[in-house]
């Protein structure tokens, strides 16, 4: 059998120079934790020397024990016209607790000329000196070869020898970086396999995303021999990002037949979100195998035809990665989307009542309603029409004032509700904004009556003005993201006035999860 392909992630060092993100010592644990945990090889932990932050970071490593994964500590060769041992980054390395180090040297003469500005020998020397060292110090050292396939076009024999500094330095790896991003299949594809009849060093491959080719690169390098790919999970990285591992990662494995030491691809999808949301990022909804939208389905012709066999218009079983087929539900919807989005909830219609459901649904969309991102709502207008719930309370009446205080504007909202008994609420309650006061005192009110109010938070709130050119008179779309701990879920509503469509999916949000919560026997 052959030796599994090598997956080394560099999230916390390439990936946290991706615009906005920034990782905490104790953020950057937690993703080495899961990483780990998940099968991947090796984790690049950033710089040591190079921040406060990831020294901390390194600190907190000391005396873990990682059941997979091998910590990597990531340099560059020595600077110019100091020995290496005197080298302050050289000798950050040599002390760190990591086993392994990558540095990263030039391999592109272009690069040596105008950027080192030293003779190209002495950059070889440099790669040499650098790695001797840092194997002389009791590391273990990855080489990687920085804008090797642009030095490969440019001038073959150079990017070669590079190489050979870090072979006779002791390199164990080494990484051809496709650094700009702007490599062909093809041009990766001939120097892996040139370097493969080179050196008998095994050889890994790291590439970048600006021509959106960076999977596709990692990919056609390891079929030509690469046993080791460099990436981020979500691709994450600097201007368009690197290698997206996900997309590798599940390409090697569930396509290419590739071993790799991930035992358990169907947890992808989870170390997905996890990251996203660590790095505090919004995931992706169409990112192949584990984004939102990779396995949903809206046209009612698809819809039919996944109903009878999913590989119509699946490439592979969404559980193979952790996520969930979808079906959408909008004005396109047909009889066979309405039959199998109501599966997932439960309910059976028959073909009156689906061509009913429809009616209804493009009737509200050219109001302006959505149901494709609004599950919740959908599930209510639909238990609604079937008579299986009826509205456990409702709003009688609601005021928002919004007053200018010396320099600040301060909203304070007053709501009346009513349960299904007779019963009422009356309160008020300031906020940051209308809306936000309209949902404090909406959830004030409804606390005394059904406490799961109390476990009910926003988590994202989005406005879609429906006709530009009526200006300040256009409808508006309002879509609500909830979650009470356990679920997240999204309601929607349309008005002429925000604060009636906000209103609108707040009631729908607050009453699905009453409803969730009654049908669960909480």
């Amino acid at each position: 059998m052959p030796e599994p392909v090598i997956i080394y992630d560099t999230t916390l060092r390439d990936g946290a120079q991706s615009e906005g993100v920034s990782f905490s010592p104790e953020d950057a644990l937690e993703v080495l934790k899961r990483l780990d945990d998940f099968g991947v090889d090796f984790v690049e932990g950033g710089w040591p020397g190079a921040s406060p932050k990831v020294d901390e970071f390194f600190k907190l490593t000391e005396g873990l024990e990682l059941k997979h994964a091998q910590l990597t500590a990531f340099g560059s060769t020595g600077k110019p016209g100091i020995p290496a041992k005197d080298d302050p980054n050289l000798r950050s390395l040599a002390a760190c607790p990591a086993e392994w180090c990558c540095i990263f040297g030039k391999s592109w003469d272009f690069q040596v000329k105008n950027a080192l500005c030293i003779p190209l020998e002495d950059n070889l020397d440099l790669i040499r000196n650098s790695v001797r060292f840092l194997k002389d110090s009791g590391k273990r050292v990855m080489f990687d070869a920085e804008h090797f396939f642009d030095g490969y076009l440019s001038n073959r024999d150079y990017a070669l020898s590079a190489l050979k500094a870090a072979v006779e330095g002791g390199a164990e790896w080494l990484v051809l970086c496709e650094t700009n991003g702007g490599g062909m299949m093809e041009d990766v594809a001939c120097a892996v396999e040139d370097v493969l009849l080179t050196y008998d060093v095994p050889i890994g491959v790291h590439c970048h995303n600006d021509s959106d080719l960076a999977v596709a690169n990692s990919l056609v390098a390891v079929e030509r021999g690469a046993r080791m790919v460099q990436g981020t999970i979500n691709g994450i990285g600097e201007r368009c990002g690197n290698a997206n591992l996900c997309s590798i990662m599940a390409d090697l494995a569930l396509k290419m037949e590739y071993e790799l030491n991930v035992k358990d691809m169907s947890r992808l999808t989870e170390l997905s979100a996890f990251v996203s949301e660590t790095a505090n990022l919004a995931p992706t909804p169409g990112m192949p195998f584990v984004g939102e939208k990779a396995f949903a389905h809206k046209g009612g012709i698809h819809v039919s035809a996944i109903a009878k066999d999913p590989r119509t218009y699946e490439h592979i079983e969404p559980r193979l990665v952790g996520n969930k087929r979808r079906i959408l539900i909008s004005d396109m919807a047909g009889r066979a989307s309405i039959s199998e989005k109501l599966k997932d909830f439960g309910i059976a219609v028959d073909s009156d009542e689906s061509r009913i459901i429809i009616d209804r649904i493009k009737s509200l969309e050219a109001e302006g309603y959505q149901f494709e991102g609004a599950d919740a709502s959908f599930e209510l207008l639909v238990r609604r029409f079937k008579e299986d719930i009826e509205c456990p309370f409702r709003v009688t009446g609601f005021r928002v004032f919004i007053d200018n205080v010396g320099d600040k504007l301060t909203s304070e909202a007053s709501v009346k509700v009513m349960d299904s008994s007779g019963k009422e609420e009356h309160t008020a309650a300031n906020g940051e904004g209308p809306v936000n006061a309209l949902d404090n005192a909406l959830r004030k009110a409804l606390s005394k009556l059904f406490p799961i109010t109390d476990h009910i938070r926003l988590t994202d709130y989005k406005v879609r003005v429906l006709d530009e050119r009526s200006a300040t008179a256009a409808s508006v779309r309002v879509l609500i993201r909830s979650t009470d701990g356990k679920r997240s879920w999204t309601t929607v509503g349309v008005s002429q006035n925000v604060i009636e469509a906000s209103l609108d999916a707040l009631v729908d949000s607050i009453e699905y999860a009453i409803y969730k919560n009654r049908e669960e026997g909480a």
